[in-house]
């Protein structure tokens, strides 16, 4: 079965769940929720019209599509018009006889529905995390014009109708468990902006603009990287339905995060190439991307995703912890006792003014916990590219700011921090902070850049062509055909 499908019918019709909506959650043999969802896609649909990708609906993209959750089904390839796409909803398989991996129910069996004493806080986690997927969509949806290639045009609308894809599968359970109040949940996640001044969406990093591809590269990098972690943390989850769903978006998560990590290095490649040509650090004159602007770009999309985990303390987080409803980064492969009651973590924590490290009760620290493997996994693709700049033989050398740089959550928000870490005053921020972050005259020039490049097999000039195509098809291959 390839991914190609009819075009979707008229709202008067009713839906055939099994094709339009692949799915392995039984939607067919479930009519409450056949007409809860019947009338929930089609606000769906004018929101995807009104706020998803300008320009390019009425094309053929060569994407990828999942149809079932086995090796040969979640990942069928063909050319599919976005509106007609098959958001599917689907769950990991069931392990036979799950237990509760930590907190204070650790051993018993998972739920397979909502407990009562847990339904206010399961919800909150399930809309959190499905307002982050059409944010991203929001925020992306002008750049397919200035598309650096037609290979990165298909991977940017591929991202895109995922992250639609990621918000079914929250609106799924909002539907499947949590009757009105579900329902009009699911609505008000279409109903929310990103940027918009009334009604934003409810994180900070989904409110700021992705302008340019420079940005949405990092954003792929970074604050895709967020919710591997924060999907991982769920995965875990007491809950079966969000486990089996967070597991499975995981998948996906992890091609957004290629879509950063490799475009990264191909813009570290073609800087470096356009330095060794014009033997210039500054290759603005040529076209290029200096690697000092790109280490200030970096330093933002870092800072303001490092928010997304909350504060280094906190009490939500040990709840949702001794709970069973969130758990850590790979906890079963953790070597303590998973109830953190007798553990202590160290944590950094503000005293007049002054950061010092304290230890505090382990399940106070989840939050850290998950920040810190963020952050070493953060560091990784740093290295690889790195190893390009290295390898060109430049003394250069991208890195991660410190911890406390242009924070505003948590033990460091009002504070200034340099990015190596150093306490400063407000006047000396103030001064240096245009070495540190992007300014108004980084963001005129590289977008100056964003012109759309559509030939298959062209790249425009500040990015090096990729060393492979999409499944194992040439990079010249005509990933999207104009309608």
């Amino acid at each position: 079965m390839t991914a190609t499908t009819p075009s979707a019918p008229s709202t008067s019709t009713q839906v055939d769940y099994s094709e339009l909506i692949p799915n392995n959650v039984g939607l067919s043999n479930d009519r409450r929720l056949q007409r809860a969802l019947e009338a929930w896609r089609p606000r769906f649909l004018d929101w995807w019209g009104d706020m998803g990708p300008v320009g390019f609906q009425a094309s053929d993209v060569y994407l990828r599509t999942a149809i079932s959750t086995d090796r040969e089904g979640w990942a069928n390839f063909g050319y599919v018009k976005m509106p007609d796409y098959r958001w599917g909803i689907f769950l990991a398989e069931a392990k036979p006889d799950r237990r509760i991996g930590f907190g204070e129910l650790a051993g018993q069996p998972v739920w397979q529905e909502v407990p009562g004493e847990h339904r206010n806080a399961l919800r909150r986690l399930i809309v959190v995390q499905g307002d982050t997927e059409p944010a991203s969509v929001e925020q992306q949806r002008h750049l397919g014009k200035t598309a650096p290639s037609l290979y990165d045009l298909r991977n940017l609308l591929q991202v895109n109708v995922e992250e639609g894809r990621h918000l079914w599968a929250m609106v799924y359970l909002l539907h499947a468990h949590f009757g009105r109040d579900g329902r009009e949940e699911a609505d008000t996640l279409l109903e929310r902006q990103s940027g918009d001044h009334d009604r934003p969406r409810i994180l900070g990093a989904f409110n700021e603009p992705t302008p340019d591809w420079l940005s949405f590269f990092l954003f792929t990098y970074f604050t895709d990287r967020d919710g591997k972690y924060q999907l991982g943390a769920m995965a875990e989850s007491a809950f079966d339905p969000l486990a089996r769903t967070c597991d499975f978006m995981l998948k996906e998560e992890a091609h957004h995060m290629f879509v950063g990590a490799s475009a990264i290095g191909r813009i570290v490649a073609r800087s470096c190439e356009l330095m060794r040509t014009h033997d210039t650090d500054d290759i603005r004159p040529y076209g290029g991307v200096p690697l000092d602007m790109l280490q200030r770009y970096l330093n933002f999309h870092f800072s303001v995703s490092v928010d997304l985990f909350g504060s280094e303390r906190s009490t939500n987080a040990a709840s949702y912890y001794t709970q069973g409803l969130k758990g850590r980064w790979n906890e079963a492969a953790r070597n303590d006792d998973h109830r953190l009651l007798d553990h202590t973590y160290a944590i950094a924590v503000q005293r007049d003014g002054v950061i010092t490290r304290a230890e505090v009760t382990a399940v106070n620290a989840v939050n850290e916990m998950l920040r810190d493997d963020y952050t070493d996994d953060c560091a990784k693709g740093l290295r690889r590219w790195n190893a390009i700049i290295r390898d060109a033989r430049f003394d250069v050398e991208l890195r991660l700011p410190h911890r406390g740089f242009h924070r505003a959550i948590g033990a460091y928000s009002g504070l200034h921090f340099s990015p190596d870490g150093v306490l400063i005053a407000a006047s000396e921020w103030d001064r240096q902070v245009s070495q540190w972050l992007p300014t108004d005259e980084d963001r005129t020039y590289v977008g100056s850049l964003m012109k759309g490049v559509f030939e298959p097999g062209r790249m425009a000039g500040w990015i090096a062509a990729p060393a492979a195509g999409i499944h194992a098809k040439a990079v010249d291959y005509e990933y999207v055909r104009w309608a």
